[in-house]
């Protein structure tokens, strides 16, 4: 079997879906001699980086053109190695190479005619324990910013009605008028009044759930001070576990984090590969590792951090943030790895317009996901609705 051709697109969702403006998911399809494809997703789908996933695309793609996608590690390491940038690259790079590795390993599977989760060690997990993620948009069809301790309460308790028994909520990213917090990013240590701001958001979900498990979600944006400082008022509000508190470039800082506020700390979405976890798992700084398969190396990397996490007893929680593809890879992933936490559903996954993109739409039942039953991924694009966003053809 040979790789005949690498199909990119590029879903601007926003053209249609004016509210969508900063999230545009990034597919790839790689298409063999014998007739079966592969897709795959790079995880830039938020944020200013997006043309770069297609743009690594690009280039990638010519790298595999003429080689068996079955030889997901051979693959792997010629775009480890063989590109230059590879070798201590970012986002880009990794997305790129991740994207490519899924689509292989969906090739793999429908070789096989076994979903994923069997190539990866088969079902240790029969359910996937999920989270309604990022409640300060709502949980509903429509994102909203909202301001009002009382109208986060009332998102949660409809995360609760859906069968969600947890959530994840930035405190801090939408401001006292509903717009975009421009302190969200600070440095040194918060005022009071935005730690009472935040506090309040938490202590109204507390009391609409007092059984509920409570993340917070920082997006890497504050100080290692103001991190601590926060946490330190939550920590009352009995919290699960504390994502992203700030940056991770600077792993001491986050190891001081861990052993100061008594929260697990979580973070994973910018750190790429096992050699960028291996610092924070050996300075025991993080309680749940948060890989995302579309950035961290796909499913080849992806599980071999996983593994390596267990031996620190380090549990994960796979990133989620991205169009359909993404969401099967990481149900897979969670399916068979033992040191599985929990699931993010993310309030996009609730979108008609990023649950058309596929042809299959996973969606959890009473909080609770099950892992695609279909050959690989279990997911294929829905032609009809991603034609549009056909921005390349790679041949050779």
């Amino acid at each position: 079997m040979k790789i005949t051709s690498v199909e990119v697109f590029d879903c601007e969702i926003n053209k249609h879906y004016p509210d969508m403006v900063m999230f545009e998911p990034i597919f790839i399809r790689i298409n063999t001699d014998e007739g079966i494809s592969g897709i795959g997703e790079v995880g830039l789908a938020y944020g200013f980086a997006s043309k770069g996933g297609v743009g690594i695309l690009r280039d990638l793609a010519r790298c595999i053109i003429g080689m068996n996608p079955c030889n997901v590690e051979q693959i792997w390491e010629k775009l480890f190695r063989d590109t230059f940038w590879g070798c201590g690259g970012g986002p880009v790079i990794y997305g790129g190479i991740s994207a490519i590795d899924i689509a292989c390993w969906d090739i793999r599977g429908k070789v096989a005619n076994l979903p994923l989760y069997a190539l990866l060690g088969g079902k240790t997990n029969e359910t996937l324990r999920c989270y309604a993620s990022q409640i300060q948009f709502d949980w509903d069809l429509k994102h909203k910013y909202m301001k009002d301790p009382q109208d986060y309460a009332q998102a949660a308790r409809k995360a609760m009605a859906d069968g969600y028994d947890a959530i994840k909520v930035d405190p801090l990213m939408v401001d006292e008028n509903a717009k975009r917090n421009p302190k969200h990013t600070g440095y040194g240590i918060l005022p009071q009044q935005d730690i009472e701001m935040a506090v309040n958001r938490v202590k109204a979900i507390r009391e609409a759930g007092p059984k509920l498990d409570i993340i917070i979600e920082l997006h890497s944006f504050l100080s290692c001070n103001a991190a601590i400082q926060l946490a330190e008022q939550l920590r009352p509000l009995r919290i699960f576990y504390y994502e992203e508190p700030m940056h991770s470039m600077h792993v001491e800082n986050m190891a001081l984090i861990a052993r100061t506020i008594g929260i697990p700390v979580a973070t994973g979405e910018r750190v790429y590969t096992r050699w960028g976890y291996r610092p924070f798992l050996e300075k025991q700084a993080l309680a749940v590792v948060q890989p995302d398969i579309c950035l961290a190396g796909g499913i080849t990397e992806t599980k071999k951090i996983c593994d390596m996490a267990n031996v620190y007893d380090t549990s994960v929680q796979i990133h989620v943030c991205g169009g359909p593809v993404s969401k099967a890879a990481a149900l897979h992933m969670e399916t068979a790895i033992p040191n599985f936490l929990i699931h993010e559903h993310h309030s996009y996954a609730l979108k008609q317009c990023i649950r058309e993109l596929c042809t299959n739409d996973y969606q959890p039942v009473r909080g609770k996901y099950r892992a695609p039953e279909l050959p690989g991924l279990g997911q294929e694009l829905n032609d009809e609705v991603v034609k549009e966003y056909l921005v390349a053809t790679i041949k050779k």
